[in-house]
């Protein structure tokens, strides 16, 4: 994971369920921080926006990643969208352009 960033775009994993699709979610990043190389950065647009958020199932393990120094930035732009920006618990606001500096600098990029 060394010098990688992961995409996260959807309130979830994958193309199930919501339910299915939060609880893979919560999985893959609970496995992410055992692993003793993490990412760089995790950004949240869309509808991923929605993970970081109040009521998320995936607080818990966003934050002992961003506790653990993973960079979370999360897009202003779909915060404002879906009326979220007051309700944000974890991570840092930011803008495209601070998703595509960390894409530029990353040398993977994982979209979830």
């Amino acid at each position: 994971m060394k010098n990688t960033i992961i995409m996260i775009t959807n309130n979830g994993m994958g193309n199930a369920d919501e339910t299915l699709q939060q609880k893979l979610i919560c999985k893959y990043l609970e496995l992410i921080q055992q692993n003793d190389t993490l990412p760089n950065a995790i950004c949240f647009y869309t509808d991923g926006v929605k993970l970081v958020v109040e009521g998320s199932p995936a607080l818990e393990q966003l934050k002992a990643l961003d506790e653990k120094g993973v960079r979370l930035i999360v897009c202003s732009t779909c915060l404002e969208y879906f009326e979220l920006i007051d309700k944000v618990q974890v991570g840092i606001e930011g803008g495209m352009g601070d998703i595509i500096e960390a894409q530029v600098q990353a040398e993977k990029v994982i979209t979830l």
